[in-house]
């Protein structure tokens, strides 16, 4: 097996984009595949495949699922073998956007599936063990993964066969997918792990921090918020080297560092980067990288205030506080580095902004979806409040399509919707000359859709706005 496979007559995939600009322009797609789990561990995860094509008769419906072999993986972040990032990489000119790797962030197996011979149908082809992932990397609890130099590179929570740490980053072998090696030379302070990106251009990588396995995985742990143990800081590495370079604290206060979102034009060293609640006044942030001088400073540029609450719409977690904290879980940057949008979980909302100046973001729709007092509706089904709330988004390449999905970590979404998370995916059409948002009423897989596992990440056929990473301004 070989990702060459998809590429003997020897045409490079028009799906790896030499810029943004030509991403943009491609032609948008017709495919989404979402990851489902079963919160019990008692049933088998699967790959589900949504039509997004609106010529189709089954527009926005599921077409066909793939089940995954045993049980608990809890899958969660994904991602491609390949994109626009291997036209820089030497000795890859014939890869191809083909196989989706799957991890399972509680078992620590990786699912590899192809989706070349039937793009609806994906069919499982590798499961790499986690026994291989700790003896090879010394790493388990893989989170997050994108084609890079030397290989994939996968960021994981957890050190060896599930130990606390320290989290970091493994890398696969781009064909075989086998786990090559830990990806870091020099950690220097680095300990608590989550995403990793990079600036190919610069040779600069970037890292976030959430916590160990012993800190997420049975909820969040009051104790540990409250002490201010959890992710506060953002790092910096020489991509190449794996070396550390410099660690920037967003304040102690900050608590869980998640999404990172670098600039998307080559040439740019900028980024965003969300935090998830401030302990003081239970508000979510965003922030702003950016190189000064040869150092990086990172910026408050978003405060997302938390709402007050009676305490009989609020879960026993929450109700001491009189509020919903808004809990930013994640946020999507469109290709054009125009706008930033930002999903706060636990009121529901979809955040858009206008980032044309990253300095001053300024907002320019919300729409709210379920959350936790607000429980809104799908225009679908007016009458049946939505439980969860905003939580995954993905954002087609054109920036024109915005795709979410409801449920967070199974232990977590307990404590935030102890009424449980019937799964939904929301379709909202975009502005992008000038801003705004509208639910698409005709596209809303939910509930036995899924076969009732809850649905985390997004992919989109022929990449979207978080999966690639360019080379060339033009």
């Amino acid at each position: 097996m070989t990702t060459t496979e998809h590429d003997r007559d020897g045409h490079l995939d028009p799906t790896l984009y030499r810029t943004p600009a030509d991403a943009i322009a491609a032609p948008p797609e017709k495919l989404a595949y979402v990851v489902g789990f079963d919160p019990a561990g008692q049933r088998p995860d699967a790959l589900f495949t949504v039509v997004t094509d609106p010529k189709s008769p089954v527009y926005g419906q599921v077409a066909a699922h793939v089940e995954l072999p045993g049980r608990g993986n809890e899958l969660h972040h994904f991602g491609w073998n390949a994109c626009s990032s291997a036209l820089a990489h030497a000795g890859h000119s014939h890869a191809a956007r083909r196989y989706l790797i799957v991890p399972g962030l509680r078992s620590s197996r990786l699912h590899v599936l192809d989706t070349g011979p039937d793009p609806v149908r994906p069919r499982l082809v590798k499961v790499v063990e986690a026994g291989e992932l700790a003896a090879r990397a010394g790493y388990s609890r893989p989170h997050t993964l994108h084609c890079g130099p030397d290989g994939v590179f996968l960021s994981c929570l957890g050190g060896a066969d599930g130990a606390d740490g320290p989290g970091g980053v493994a890398l696969l072998d781009h064909e075989t997918f086998d786990v090559l090696r830990a990806w870091e030379s020099e950690r220097g302070p680095q300990r608590l792990a989550y995403d990793v990106w990079w600036h190919l251009r610069q040779n600069i990588a970037v890292t976030s921090e959430w916590g160990s396995p012993s800190m997420i995985e049975d909820g969040l742990v009051p104790e540990l918020l409250l002490d201010r143990r959890y992710g506060h800081a953002v790092h910096f590495w020489d991509l190449d080297a794996g070396r550390h370079l410099q660690r920037v604290d967003l304040g102690d206060e900050n608590q869980m560092v998640l999404e990172l979102r670098p600039s998307h034009d080559p040439e740019a060293t900028w980024g965003f980067v969300n935090t998830v609640v401030d302990v003081e006044d239970l508000s979510a942030s965003v922030w702003l990288w950016t190189r000064e001088d040869g150092d990086f400073t990172v910026r408050k540029v978003i405060t997302v205030p938390a709402e007050p609450a009676p305490a009989e719409d609020l879960p026993p977690a929450l109700r001491p506080f009189g509020a919903v904290p808004p809990l930013i879980t994640d946020i999507d940057l469109s290709v054009d580095d125009r706008w930033l949008y930002v999903s706060a979980w636990g009121t529901g909302d979809l955040l858009q902004y206008d980032v044309g100046d990253p300095r001053r973001p300024r907002l320019t729709a919300s729409v709210r979806l379920g959350g936790i007092a607000g429980r809104r509706t799908h225009p679908a089904e007016p009458d049946v409040p939505l439980t969860g709330g905003s939580q995954m988004v993905e954002l087609s390449r054109d920036g024109r399509r915005v795709y979410v999905t409801n449920s967070l970590y199974a232990a977590w979404d307990e404590q935030f919707y102890p009424e449980g998370i019937d799964p939904w995916m929301i379709k909202l059409d975009a502005d992008t000359s000038s801003g705004g948002l509208r639910v698409d009423g005709g596209f809303f897989p939910h509930g036995p859709d899924f076969r009732g596992l809850r649905v985390h990440q997004t992919r989109l056929e022929g990449g979207d706005a978080s999966s690639d990473s360019y080379c060339y301004r033009r």
